[in-house]
């Protein structure tokens, strides 16, 4: 990693950590974080730090740029699975099921990461306002892999490099959780500038992905409904005729933007939600597969086994568990 970056990281990883709550601190230490979680919220900003690796959960990402600033983490996007550290970023373009845990805790230091909200009207705003097209730095250098992707739909690459600028502005952005003051003056720039700084990665279709400049997107309108209604049974044909779309369209862009296809996205959002329903309100497999849409309790088991390693009511008693250590004081 080029040393101004890490020198930028570096800066924002003693920020983040200073106003990150802990789980298991005391109380005074909580109450004494009131204030940063409150600018952290106005900032679009979530801070997390933890000090031992943890389990495979389920989480699911709003349109969000995600930065590990210590240690390593491990994210399950459909078929796609990565270990990474800061020397990358995250864009996820919108909602989109997660499994994801950490695997290295940076010993003493502690595992540190932010997640930061994207806001589509300051990206369209951004946009809107470039007079070089996004991304159109790094267009020569990819211009044959767009030109394969028009033959055959593949994913783009979910980690981004950081540049130097990036880097910079990033850690001015998560700077001003120490000038809470600061932030009605300069949030608004210094967001708009890392919005900026993402449009000239290679990453920007990922983070123009949810605009298409007619409103909501083809790819958040066919998330909002696979989530919205999940236990509904979907097909392409149902799916795009819902959304007034060719299927071709429908799955060149939902696969581009999201890694999976439609198909892949509703079958994990629904074991997530079952696997919630087990572990927080205690039902049983076979309650949880009906709730969210599954037919067969075989398919069910089959298909959760292969996600999360273990048969559903096993795993629901170890998540609970792991969950439980997790908040102990």
């Amino acid at each position: 990693m080029d040393e101004r970056i890490a020198q930028h990281l570096d800066r924002a990883a003693a920020t983040a950590s200073a106003h990150a709550a802990v789980p298991g601190r005391d109380r005074q230490d909580a109450v004494a974080r009131v204030g940063s979680a409150h600018h952290a919220e106005t900032l679009g900003l979530t801070v997390s730090k933890v000090h031992e690796p943890t389990g495979l959960f389920d989480r699911r990402y709003e349109p969000s740029m995600s930065v590990v600033l210590r240690g390593r983490k491990r994210s399950i996007v459909g078929d796609d699975d990565q270990v990474w550290g800061r020397e990358r970023f995250i864009i996820t373009p919108v909602d989109l099921p997660v499994v994801a845990g950490v695997v290295d805790a940076a010993g003493e230091d502690g595992f540190v990461a932010v997640v930061w909200r994207l806001d589509p009207a300051v990206v369209g705003e951004v946009v809107a306002s470039m007079t070089v097209p996004a991304g159109a730095a790094v267009a020569t250098g990819a211009a044959a892999s767009a030109s394969s992707r028009a033959d055959a739909v593949s994913p783009l690459p979910r980690l981004g490099s950081w540049t130097g600028p990036l880097a910079d502005a990033f850690a001015r952005l998560v700077g001003l959780l120490d000038a809470p003051e600061d932030i009605p003056v300069l949030f608004p720039l210094v967001s708009r500038e890392v919005v900026l700084r993402l449009l000239q990665t290679e990453q920007a279709p990922r983070i123009t992905a949810a605009l298409d400049g007619t409103g909501v997107s083809v790819v958040a309108g066919a998330t909002a409904l696979l989530t919205g209604r999940m236990s509904e049974a979907w097909s392409m044909e149902r799916l795009a005729r819902e959304l007034r779309v060719s299927e071709s369209t429908l799955f060149a862009r939902f696969k581009e933007a999201t890694g999976m296809t439609p198909a892949q996205y509703l079958k994990r959002t629904r074991l997530g939600e079952a696997r919630r329903r087990m572990v927080v309100h205690g039902d049983t497999a076979a309650q949880a597969a009906a709730a969210v849409g599954f037919r067969s309790a075989s398919h069910f088991s089959r298909d959760y086994r292969e996600a999360y390693g273990r048969p559903p009511a096993a795993d629901a008693v170890v998540v609970r568990a792991q969950l439980a250590l997790a908040t102990a004081v």
